[in-house]
């Protein structure tokens, strides 16, 4: 799906250069290096005013989920909305400490969290909501925001696939992952701002929080030795901190490639009317070219793909009101039928980097509907 080596091979040079500085210091947890990256990406991810962000590296975007969730003071059997359709991590963390997702059915053009659907899931014990931004699309955040602020619930973020994404709202272009009382990320190596390992970072405006977040993600310790509160162990290691501050910069670039390469595919597949094609908002990055196989064929056109020696994934095949380790714990509102069809029909193309490449996989597509019309 994604070829990593030739992905970063242009500046190669530069990431060798910034881990064999680290190699030579021998700084492997805590280095400098980790400190400097949470300072640029902080930077990056600024607000419409300009301000950095407060940026707590760790472990990977899992961890930083749960430390998330962690710092909001929840009891067991609060609750916390969840889309019934993304990635397990997300409700997975929730269950992890005692708590109740809530999922609540997506927007079939999106598929990310639909706010028409959140006054039904509502209830005393509805404490937390957490909006994914999937596949590098924004969810509806000038919708879900005010909705959160109005009920009392703390916003987070789960930006893993959208990093680098802008959204217009209330007349400004804003970071994707800044609006809510924190977001969280992932640097695992096919994420837009990919590690050589797992990494993964939380971010906020608000420095209190931040504070907060940094003792919970260090054994609850701010001094060491004394343990403020219950917390975990979770740190991005120096190395992966050198060669994502390399990466960072080169970001934008790597965006703009991406949008390209979507670009090529939407152009070459729109005539196919078996094919609902991803959105193409202004702002919105392209972590996976994502589209929706109509009329029972989703499965068929991904085997005929792999005959053909091209790679596609399913992301994901069970929604999460169907997922065995979940569902029983849950709690679903209405039909989520939009999710369990997203489940059926999603297929995500290979994003190669080369425009005949680009070509070969729309002129397959186009074969496999001429024989499947």
């Amino acid at each position: 799906m994604v070829d990593l080596v030739a992905q970063d091979a242009a500046y190669l040079p530069e990431i060798q250069t910034a881990m064999a500085q680290v190699l030579a210091h021998g700084h492997f947890i805590q280095g400098e290096e980790v400190a400097l990256f949470a300072t640029e990406l902080g930077a990056y991810m600024h607000t419409p005013e300009g301000q950095p962000v407060e940026v707590i590296p760790c472990g990977n975007g899992t961890d930083a989920l749960q430390i998330a969730l962690m710092s909001c003071g929840l009891r067991a059997g609060d609750e916390v909305i969840v889309p019934a359709f993304t990635y397990a991590a997300t409700a997975e963390v929730v269950l992890l400490l005692g708590l109740t997702p809530v999922f609540v059915d997506v927007d079939p053009l999106t598929c990310n969290l639909d706010p028409a659907q959140l006054d039904a899931a509502l209830s005393p014990r509805v404490k937390a909501i957490m909006p994914v931004h999937l596949f590098g699309q924004s969810a509806d955040m000038a919708r879900i925001l005010p909705w959160a602020r109005a009920h009392h619930l703390t916003v987070i973020e789960d930006n893993a696939q959208s990093l680098g994404a802008n959204d217009l709202f209330e007349g400004k272009w804003v970071k994707v992952g800044t609006l809510g009382d924190m977001s969280c990320t992932s640097f695992f190596p096919t994420k837009n701002l990919g590690a050589y390992g797992d990494g993964g970072a939380l971010m906020t405006c608000d420095p209190e929080r931040a504070a907060r977040l940094r003792m919970i993600a260090n054994h609850g310790q701010r001094t060491k030795y004394l343990h403020e509160c219950l917390g975990c162990n979770s740190r991005l290691d120096t190395l992966q901190a050198a060669l994502l501050r390399v990466k960072l910069r080169h970001l934008d670039a790597f965006l703009a490639k991406r949008a390209e390469i979507a670009a090529d595919y939407t152009r070459t597949l729109s005539d196919l009317p078996d094919l609902l094609l991803p959105p193409t908002s202004e702002g919105r990055t392209y972590h996976q070219y994502t589209l929706r196989v109509l009329d029972g064929k989703r499965n068929a056109l991904k085997e005929y793909l792999k005959a053909h020696n091209i790679a596609s994934m399913i992301y994901y095949p069970t929604p999460l009101c169907n997922q065995p380790a979940f569902a029983p714990y849950a709690r679903c509102v209405g039909k989520l039928s939009v999710a369990r069809a997203l489940a059926e029909e999603v297929l995500s193309l290979p994003l190669p980097p080369r425009a005949e490449e680009r070509a070969r996989v729309a002129e397959v597509i186009h074969d496999f509907f001429s024989h499947h019309a």
